[in-house]
């Protein structure tokens, strides 16, 4: 199998604005890589590159499986892991908007705040 390319710079930067419109403040990210079982029928684990950071206790993480395929997930403890509900995305910008929208929606979930909620409800 080819080697997954690494994150490129206008990516990275794209990244780093996503993150600073969404938490209002710079968001420092790193990179790195993890192996990852890119087929549930394969037992084979192929390195992929990374992008991680963390922010309002959470932890974020950004994996890039292919050209223009990326999985991604959030965790408060490694015993707590959330995914988007899907397995992948082709489009970076998706992958990205995505796990911070599911991130956002069940940090307020967490908070009981739930979507439709009314001032009623919240008595």
């Amino acid at each position: 199998m080819p080697k997954i390319p690494n994150f490129g710079e206008s990516e990275l930067d794209y990244i780093r604005s996503a993150l600073s419109e969404r938490f209002k403040e710079a968001v420092e990210i790193h990179l790195a890589d993890a192996e990852l079982r890119l087929h549930s029928d394969h037992e084979t684990l192929t390195e992929c590159p990374a992008v991680f950071w963390q922010a309002r206790g959470c932890s974020f993480v950004l994996f890039r499986t292919g050209d223009e395929e990326y999985r991604c997930q959030f965790f408060y403890e490694p015993a707590e892991q959330f995914g988007t509900g899907h397995t992948a995305y082709d489009d970076l910008p998706r992958a990205v908007m995505a796990l911070l929208q599911v991130q956002a929606d069940h940090e307020r979930e967490s908070e009981g705040v739930s979507s439709g909620s009314t001032g009623a409800n919240l008595k």
